[in-house]
């Protein structure tokens, strides 16, 4: 296939571009720049980037104009951070924190429930508040990234997937956004939204209110997966957090294999 480059060195890819063909053709050339360039904030191309693999970002090219001009950015990390269940680790600081059971009333080994200290109950609400998490991720971390046409498109992608969503998720190769809200005492303390795609579930942004409440958010949202027969957890970019958790750095041709071997797990 043809690729188009920009004069510093950037992929760009158009609406009319076979997102997955990208993908290999990005490997087989060796591709080494952070991410991709493309000027369509569509939903329909950004989210057959979402099933290729790619994890979409955006940046503003000069924001002193009466109307912003925005640049889509997907990206295909280099080096991806991802979290393999059976090497989940909590630190004893965090077990205490831990509810006896998960989210669906089911016991958990290993919890500290009931130990001197213990908090009241975090309680991991899957798919919910969603449009409440990504605006909060907006307040908490600023729109450098997540511009205001990109965060307006994964909103219509969503509005569009909604229908049944909770229940059917991991059920089909179609991107669907989806959110994490941690509550405890009826407050929202934690959350975090990302995109599923057949049983993958690959985090965008997340927040967190209370301290120590982002840790206990990840980790059952990791349990989450793991319960649901999601293939792992796609973190993205490796920060030290992830490590802490047990995340381990992945290539991208690592990362697709994974990707798309989960594409049609049931």
């Amino acid at each position: 296939m043809y690729l188009n480059f920009t004069k510093s060195g950037y992929l760009f890819i158009s609406p009319e571009d076979n997102c997955h063909d990208i993908v290999d053709a990005m490997l087989t050339i060796g591709y080494n720049m952070e991410c991709c360039i493309s000027l369509d904030f569509s939903p329909d191309f950004i989210t057959r980037l979402m099933e290729a693999g790619f994890l979409v970002m955006s940046a503003v090219i000069d924001d002193s104009l009466p109307e912003p001009e925005y640049l889509l950015l997907p990206k295909l990390h280099l080096v991806r951070s991802a979290l393999f269940f059976p090497n989940l680790h909590i630190k004893k600081s965090i077990r205490r924190f831990l509810h006896f059971y998960d989210y669906k009333g089911h016991k958990l080994k290993g919890s500290a429930h009931g130990q001197s200290g213990c908090r009241a109950a975090y309680e991991l609400r899957p798919d919910s508040d969603f449009e409440y998490i990504i605006d909060r991720c907006v307040q908490k971390h600023g729109a450098d990234w997540l511009t205001p046409p990109l965060v307006d498109t994964i909103k219509a992608i969503r509005l569009a997937t909604a229908s049944g969503m909770s229940d059917t998720a991991g059920q089909t190769d179609k991107a669907r956004p989806f959110s994490f809200a941690l509550y405890r005492d009826g407050k929202l303390v934690a959350g975090e939204f990302g995109i599923v795609c057949g049983k993958n579930y690959t985090s965008y942004s997340g927040f967190y209110e209370e301290k120590n409440a982002g840790t206990v958010q990840l980790i059952k949202t990791t349990r989450y997966l793991e319960e649901n027969g999601f293939s792992f957890f796609d973190l993205g970019m490796p920060m030290d957090y992830k490590s802490d958790l047990g995340a381990v750095n992945i290539s991208p041709e690592e990362f697709v294999c994974l990707f798309r071997n989960a594409l049609t797990k049931t």
